[in-house]
């Protein structure tokens, strides 16, 4: 009997007759199609590695809408019904797991069937057989930071009747790491060294994913030392700290290839005078002008391949149908977190030194002077969004002192409270003072329900590159080539002091800024060994808040919120201004604690019982 190869709809809706690089996500739909027939044409070929592609898994993406980005307080959830992000007082050992060895096994046939084409011509088959190695690699990367060693499978397995022989035991955490960098090693120069190539897998691509995750298995290797329970004896969690330099030469080797052209020409996108647009730019801009993005996920208005991002997350009264908005909300903590211009590191001033109000005239005044990371990552009071100002209003303070948030303001129809909030509790409103502006998308229309939006999703860019490189480096002790590295990513957002010294603190929260919302929150605190640090269980004051910023060990477990108001006093000299204050949402009511056992995510025991081999995880 002949086998066939069936080609699922999310293939159809990926790819075009052609083998273009990034113009494959219109299609239609095709029929089933026997497997010698498939191997034999190389766009039928791309319909099934186009599947591969569409199952990739990512901690955090747009087309899940906002949920992924609103947890560790670095956002609120102006949501009702997701309260629980900043109610609960841990998280469970089963987050962020996966376990999917069907899409290994289908990966492993892909190799295996396109390995043993004999009418594919020589590029196309080398291309597609890296294209197959590169995805098998990505996600056993994914696997390998949530979970530790796992199996590593690399054929397709045949149940002979024994099930003894598909049983596999895991491999060490390194193995894994090591497995996934040789492949990486082994494909790059089947791939094409071209910046166009960004939604396949490219040359770049390979050396981004590489220079990552030998940084990971570097920073595990040398900060896995500081919490010793997090082991195994077998090394299936943990790896020995005697292959940390080995890993961050590795991972610098990578950025160092990517930085010289060995890839093609990546470079940090510098396309709009104002910096804090240009930073936004970024995440919006998929011209070919945009030489920073280097492998994304992308999306297509116009096909079943958009995502409800913006729709989800726009400010209110920008809503394109009056309904859905503002579901992420993010918090003081990480806006404080943005420097001053003379690289120095300061609460958002709302008192003088006698704890007395500051008044400003506008409300976009008190975040003045600062990294224009944070207006290009955030929506601020007072900011633009598809040509009018979001309206940020607490409510007014009265002569008297007291905080009105009901009826109008003195002697006019306005409401007090702002369109845009915030209000405590009121849902679809900023309830922290601040909407989200990295990857919202101002074309007209993306915030319909009917439309959606097609801004990509970047999985990897030049900018974490750069700071992949400088880490390594700075590990490595070559501190002026770290300083190099870091310093131009500084740079392009206005810090144009130098730094002449490096620490860790500094690494750790360049990459913090530079990549919020962007899915790496998570992971670099784990690999750093940070994450039952600064998701300690502490419940935080505002003191707190606002002391030893720019801290890597800084508690971060309750995401507050900056408050602007009216004051409304004639006659008095700030009559006018505005005023702010850092609240705590009712809804705050727990605080992260991140659990020893949480470094590695459970093992489930459906899973061990049908393979006795698995080892559990440490702490569960």
């Amino acid at each position: 009997m002949k086998k066939i190869f069936i080609m699922t709809m999310s293939a159809a809706l990926l790819i075009t007759g052609s083998c273009k690089d990034n113009n494959y996500l219109d299609i239609d739909p095709r029929d089933v199609v026997p497997t010698d027939r498939m191997f034999s044409d190389p766009a039928l070929v791309l319909s099934v590695v186009a599947d591969l592609y569409q199952r990739q898994l990512d901690f955090s993406g747009l087309d899940n809408g906002w949920a992924s980005f609103v947890d560790f307080s670095e956002a609120f959830p102006s949501e009702n019904g997701s309260s629980f992000f900043v109610q609960r007082t841990n998280w469970g050992f089963g987050e962020w797991n996966t376990w999917d060895y069907a899409y290994i096994r289908d990966m492993n046939l892909f190799i295996e069937r396109a390995t043993a084409s004999t009418e594919l011509n020589a590029a196309d088959k080398r291309r597609f057989i890296a294209e197959g190695r590169f995805l098998r690699a990505a996600y056993y990367f994914e696997m390998v930071k949530r979970m530790g060693g796992v199996p590593i499978i690399t054929s397709s397995l045949t149940y002979d009747g024994d099930v003894l022989t598909l049983r596999k035991p895991r491999a060490k955490e390194s193995e894994v790491y090591d497995f996934v960098i040789s492949e990486l090693t082994a494909i790059k120069g089947d791939l094409p060294a071209n910046p166009d190539t960004k939604s396949r897998a490219s040359r770049g691509a390979a050396f981004a994913m590489m220079s990552r995750a030998a940084l990971y298995a570097g920073s595990i290797a040398k900060y896995g030392a500081t919490t010793p329970t997090v082991t195994l004896p077998g090394d299936e969690v943990g790896i020995p700290a005697s292959l940390a330099n080995g890993y961050y030469q590795q991972s610098l080797a990578a950025a160092d290839s990517i930085i010289e052209g060995k890839a093609g020409s990546y470079s940090l996108y510098r396309s709009l005078p104002n910096l804090s647009d240009n930073f936004a730019a970024i995440f919006t801009d998929k011209s070919s002008v945009n030489r920073e993005s280097i492998f994304i996920e992308d999306f297509r208005v116009g096909t079943n391949k958009v995502h409800s991002f913006t729709v989800n997350n726009q400010p209110y009264s920008r809503s394109e149908e009056g309904a859905d908005a503002g579901r992420l909300n993010p918090s003081l903590n990480i806006v404080q977190s943005f420097e001053l211009l003379d690289n120095t590191y300061a609460p958002i001033p709302t008192v003088d030194g006698s704890g007395n109000p500051i008044y400003y005239t506008n409300q976009q005044d008190i975040f003045a002077g600062r990294d224009a990371r944070l207006a290009g990552t955030v929506m601020l009071p007072g900011s633009i969004f598809k040509g009018a100002a979001i309206d940020i209003r607490a409510g007014y303070q009265n002569a008297a002192g007291d905080i009105v948030t009901n009826g109008n303001l003195p002697g006019t129809s306005t409401p007090s409270i702002g369109l845009d909030g915030p209000s405590d509790g009121l849902e679809f409103r900023t309830q922290t003072g601040f909407y989200i502006r990295k990857y919202l998308d101002p074309v007209t229309g993306s915030g319909r329900r009917g439309r959606r939006s097609d801004v990509a999703f970047i999985r990897y860019r030049y900018a974490e590159v750069l700071l992949n490189g400088a880490e390594a480096a700075f590990e490595l002790g070559q501190t002026s080539k770290a300083l190099g590295y870091i310093n131009q990513v500084r740079s392009r957002a206005g810090l144009t002091t130098a730094l002449t010294t490096l620490t860790f603190d500094k690494i750790v929260h360049e990459r913090r800024v530079e990549l919020v919302f962007e899915g790496h929150t998570l992971y670099d605190m784990k690999r750093w060994r940070l994450a039952h640090v600064v998701w300690d269980g502490g419940i935080m004051t505002v003191a707190q808040l606002k002391a030893n910023i720019g801290s890597a060990t800084k508690r971060n477990t309750q995401p507050f919120s900056l408050w602007p108001y009216l004051y409304q006093n004639p006659g008095n000299a700030n009559h006018g201004k505005w005023m702010f204050r850092e609240v705590k949402l009712s809804r705050v009511t727990g605080a992260n604690t991140f659990q020893m056992g949480n470094y590695y995510s459970e093992i489930n025991n459906n899973i061990i019982s049908r393979n006795p081999e698995i080892v559990r995880q440490p702490n569960q």
